[in-house]
């Protein structure tokens, strides 16, 4: 009885601590996870879950429609189109994106389908730039405004923060934070966010960062998925630290990235499981890949059919990965350069700053 109202007490302050149950079946002690949970589940309206996003005052589609997918080579503009429409005709209003996916063609393809019958105004649009230097992030949200064809994004994010060193060159002066500090002064930005899929720990030192500079961000996307909670875990350190400090919270990857590496695995085999898990953390919007009507079906179906799981659900879906992911093998964009783009183009950062530029030749080395 104590230990049940003491995981009710954890359960009412938006996180539970479980046991990994496949361990304690086979007889050996179990790691503890502390995964957070979701307070408000949202509101169902018609297909389609809502939730507020942080403490912009905007409720946003608890799925969102990723932008990756969208501009994939095998699919048309006029395809395209139509699963955007679709996808805002049925309830999805937050639309991701970013400066690089697909060599622009992504924010091409969903711009050309924002502009016809006012559907821009129909949806929160974010996208994502990699400029690390002022005049390069202003180049790229100046592309991307372009391509989007539109006059303002609600919510622009520094992509790709992968190294510890992103956060000091987006802040230092003349950094890219610079940048969208003016747009957003000049209206062409309304909120301001960073993405990362690496390590939770270099997160954790953005935020610090961040704090250090009287400056709160308006949301952070990561990876939140049943192999996430096991290993190098964003969920358990990162998600506690937003929800502390009422900081919007987008997630990525529900399948592990790629065309569902996560259902490869063998440890999963129903993918509304894996959306289901993202959905039962304090997550505002689960980012997802949607090329095909099949796909943008099964978004909805999860959307539809949630519910908050309870303590044993959570902890009997999370013991089915607890082997397979011990080692991040499947979390690809963790433990290799796969998805790495900023490590693969390197010129998408820009140079160091003037001053960085101008000390760097007095250096050994």
């Amino acid at each position: 009885m104590e230990r049940r109202k003491f995981l009710q007490s954890l359960a009412a302050a938006g996180s539970v601590v479980l046991p990994a149950t496949g361990a304690a079946q086979s007889g050996t002690q179990s790691p503890v996870l502390k995964i957070p949970r979701v307070s408000d589940p949202g509101e169902l309206r018609g297909e389609m879950l809502y939730r507020k996003l942080g403490q912009t005052g905007e409720t946003v589609s608890a799925i969102g429609l990723g932008g990756s997918h969208i501009g994939k080579p095998t699919l048309t503009q006029d395809e395209a189109t139509r699963l955007i429409h679709q996808a805002i005709d049925r309830g999805i209003t937050f639309m991701d994106n970013c400066w690089d996916y697909n060599e622009g063609r992504s924010e091409r393809f969903m711009g050309d389908a924002l502009a016809q019958s006012g559907y821009r105004n129909k949806v929160f649009l974010m996208t994502k730039i990699d400029g690390r230097n002022k005049d390069i992030a202003t180049d790229q949200l100046n592309d991307s405004l372009r391509r989007l064809r539109t006059d303002r994004i609600d919510l622009v994010q520094f992509h790709e923060v992968l190294r510890f060193d992103d956060p000091d060159r987006i802040f230092r002066e003349g950094g890219a934070f610079d940048a969208l500090m003016d747009a957003r002064k000049a209206g062409k930005v309304r909120f301001i966010g960073f993405t990362g899929h690496k390590d939770p720990h270099v997160h954790l030192y953005m935020l610090e960062v961040a704090a250090k500079h009287n400056f709160q961000f308006d949301a952070v996307l990561m990876p939140s998925n049943l192999m996430d909670a096991h290993f190098r875990s964003f969920a358990q350190l990162v998600m506690p630290k937003l929800v502390e400090q009422k900081i919007g919270i987008q997630t990525m990857k529900p399948f592990c990235g790629g065309d569902g590496i996560i259902l490869k695995s063998g440890a999963i085999q129903n993918p509304i499981d894996c959306l289901h898990y993202a959905l039962n953390l304090p997550t505002n919007v689960v980012i997802t890949g949607i090329d095909k009507p099949s796909i943008l079906d099964q978004a909805f179906e999860a959307a539809k059919t949630f519910k908050p799981l309870n303590d044993h659900q959570f902890a009997a879906l999370l013991s089915k990965t607890q082997q397979v992911a011990a080692t991040g093998q499947y979390e690809l964009f963790k433990v290799s350069a796969h998805f790495d783009g900023t490590a693969r183009h390197p010129d998408w950062l820009g140079s160091d700053n003037p001053a960085v530029q101008k000390l760097a030749p007095q250096l050994p080395g």
